[in-house]
């Protein structure tokens, strides 16, 4: 069903990296900016995530022996540094995910380079290293991204949905691995409700939740995909659906044949195929589209 498969590691059948992005409460201050301060049960819901999931995610990938990536906004990231120290001690990955959150699409060029340069401080200084991955929040990847992306030096993004499999993006400044996802692996459709950020779903028992995942990842491992969950700490990190998530990888893992990876590994293994030669990429050049589409 993948015309064009891509060889994995030591014959993996596929790739896999659970994306945690760790919004916290950026989300209310960006969303009500005049009143977010005084939602205390929205804040509440959303600090449960580096306060009790991140601790509890971050073990469970130690028993397990996994390394994957968290996207954290850098505001959160000054916020909650013993989230973030837990993280880096783990050996996880920590990329761009903003700064408050803020959406680029609807950003001025200066705002957008201003705040993505913000970003990149606040990481460099937290980690001690340059980021290499970005996911836009909220998925708005904008006309201007990846030329800004390229420009400073970052190898992939993980904002877009355009195949199973990774692609390269080709902008005037150069070209990105995409590490592609879609709603259907999101976690917000199953698990999340809340008045504050104006997202009211139904909300699914765990199983019930996590099994549209793992329907996901069973034809990602029959097909030769990337799997690549975008979830969140306050979601599912909670205790019950966290404990059917860490069930399932013990399970997973004991097959052998799953390649579990930070993102920034698996874009370097992307670009490192095409260097040798030994798989051709989709290529999508960016932007799409130069001006508004119209039609008479």
């Amino acid at each position: 069903m993948i015309k064009n498969p891509i060889p994995w590691p030591n014959g993996a059948k596929c790739a896999a990296c659970i994306t945690f992005d760790m919004d916290a409460d950026s989300l209310i201050h960006i969303a009500h900016p005049e009143d977010g301060h005084s939602r205390v049960a929205g804040i509440s819901m959303l600090q449960y995530g580096p306060k009790v999931a991140i601790p509890r995610i971050v073990e469970s990938y130690r028993q397990l022996g996994i390394r994957q990536t968290f996207f954290v906004p850098a505001w959160c990231i000054e916020r909650y540094p013993q989230a973030i120290e837990a993280i880096l001690e783990g050996g996880h990955e920590l990329a761009h995910h903003g700064f408050l959150h803020e959406h680029p699409r609807e950003l001025s060029d200066e705002d957008e380079a201003y705040w993505l340069d913000r970003g990149i401080d606040v990481i460099v200084k937290a980690s001690g290293r340059r980021p290499r991955g970005w996911r836009a929040p909220l998925y708005n990847f904008s006309h201007r991204s990846a030329d800004l992306l390229v420009a400073r030096g970052f190898e992939y993004d993980a904002s877009l949905m355009g195949d199973d499999i990774p692609y390269l993006l080709e902008c005037e400044a150069g070209s990105l691995v995409e590490l592609p996802s879609h709603w259907g692996l999101d976690d917000w459709p199953q698990y999340v409700q809340s008045i504050d950020l104006d997202y009211m779903m139904p909300v699914r028992a765990p199983e019930q939740g996590f099994a549209a995942f793992a329907q996901e990842f069973e034809a990602a491992w029959r097909h030769g995909a990337l799997w690549v969950p975008v979830v969140h700490p306050f979601a599912t990190g909670r205790l019950a659906r966290w404990e059917v998530v860490h069930r399932f990888l013990e399970q997973v893992l004991t097959r052998g044949d799953v390649w579990f990876a930070p993102m920034e590994e698996i874009a370097a293994h992307v670009r490192a195929v095409v260097d040798k030669g030994l798989w051709s990429p989709r290529i999508d050049r960016l932007p799409y589209y130069a001006e508004p589409v119209r039609v008479r």
